[in-house]
């Protein structure tokens, strides 16, 4: 019971497990788990035939030149789409180097895919990564690495092999980015797959259905990696000795700044005792402003206490003849006493005068 339940759960969890191919092998392309050891139809039968016999070189066509680590296979072209639309395309993820629509030999109409060369690995591994699935001229197209240099037992369509396909057409090949391989849920032959030569199914390292195969990477050389290595060390030491500069830069500015700053305070000082200010430099000028502003207050509250007592005192009529004679007669007093003569003679006009 217990060996029944972790088959069970085996099998469920690898229904959307998947596989990709990294050799080829017809009889393999032709199953949907890769474990069949038998050809199901008469293509397969004929790309195992050009297999065995070594018919096809994938390295002899003429045409198939340049970087195969930097060139990218394109499918499901439009018919319109031309060599000027496609390299505009691909130029969005790096320089193109050169481009080649596959056409027919005697009409030179398109075939529906293409080989994209670029300047550089990374601008290849970027388009394959994005392109996928893009819409030109109405067509969704496809892309992956190029198969035929970089894949070791690569049989093309034409001979029977290849990847993909159609339902229709009753010859589907998995395998490949567009189908992969599911995840077994049959008993594995082991020994047939090992005397057929095709490679068993990675147990244990499925991966999932929305995961894409990274594509072949160069084999780098010992002198290669020496290189690379001087490099990433030149690399390194220049960004050091630009930090440092910058650094020194920093705080050379920073030594500026704070001269700049004591030269200015110095200044205020040497300018504030010439012009007589006796004040520190740390005075604080906020409390001569409250002070002015309390000096200021107490000389309004007097004057407004003075207009009050103004307007309850008597008005004195400046215009009459006794309030002239009394003032002149007070002035009179004040200088007599300022002579010295304290007497004080009343005049003859005096109306409170007896004699």
């Amino acid at each position: 019971m217990v060996g029944e339940e972790q088959k069970e759960r085996r099998s469920t969890a690898n229904l959307n497990s998947v596989f990709y191919a990294e050799s080829y092998h017809p009889i393999q392309a032709g199953s949907i788990d890769g474990t069949d050891i038998l050809p199901h139809d008469n293509a397969i039968y004929r790309a195992l035939l050009c297999s065995n016999a070594g018919l096809y070189d994938p390295f002899g066509d003429p045409k198939a030149i340049g970087d195969p680590y930097s060139t990218l296979f394109v499918g499901h072209l439009s018919q319109f789409t031309t060599e000027q639309t496609l390299q505009k395309e691909m130029n969005k993820y790096g320089r193109v180097k050169s481009l080649r629509i596959v056409r027919h030999i005697v009409t030179g109409a398109s075939r529906g895919y293409a080989f994209v060369e670029f300047e550089t690995d990374r601008d290849m591994r970027r388009a394959y990564s994005d392109a996928h699935h893009k819409v030109i001229d109405d067509s969704e197209i496809i892309v992956d690495y190029n198969r035929q240099r970089l894949m070791s037992g690569w049989i093309p369509r034409r001979l029977g092999g290849g990847l993909g396909g159609k339902k229709e057409s009753g010859q589907l090949r998995f395998g490949g980015r567009e189908r992969p391989f599911r995840a077994p849920l049959r008993p594995i032959p082991w020994d047939d797959l090992k005397r057929l030569g095709i490679p068993p199914p990675p147990e244990g390292r499925y991966m999932s259905r929305f995961q894409a195969p990274s594509p072949p990477r160069r084999a780098r050389s010992l002198e290669d990696a020496r290189d690379s290595s001087h490099k990433h060390d030149k690399r390194s030491n220049h960004s050091h000795r630009q930090d440092r500069s910058i650094s020194r830069e920093r705080s050379s500015g920073r030594q500026e700044r704070s001269m700049d700053k004591e030269d200015f305070s110095h200044r205020q000082r040497t300018h504030g005792r010439k012009r007589g200010d006796r004040r520190s430099p740390s005075h604080d000028h906020s409390l001569d402003r409250s002070s002015m502003d309390r000096s200021r207050h107490s000389r309004k509250r007097q004057k407004s206490s003075r207009d009050r007592h103004d307007m309850k005192s008597p008005s004195f009529d400046h215009s009459s003849d006794e309030t002239s004679t009394y003032r002149e007669e007070r002035r009179q007093s004040h200088t007599a006493r300022s002579h010295g003569d304290d007497r004080w003679s009343p005049r003859t006009d005096d109306p409170f005068n007896d004699t």
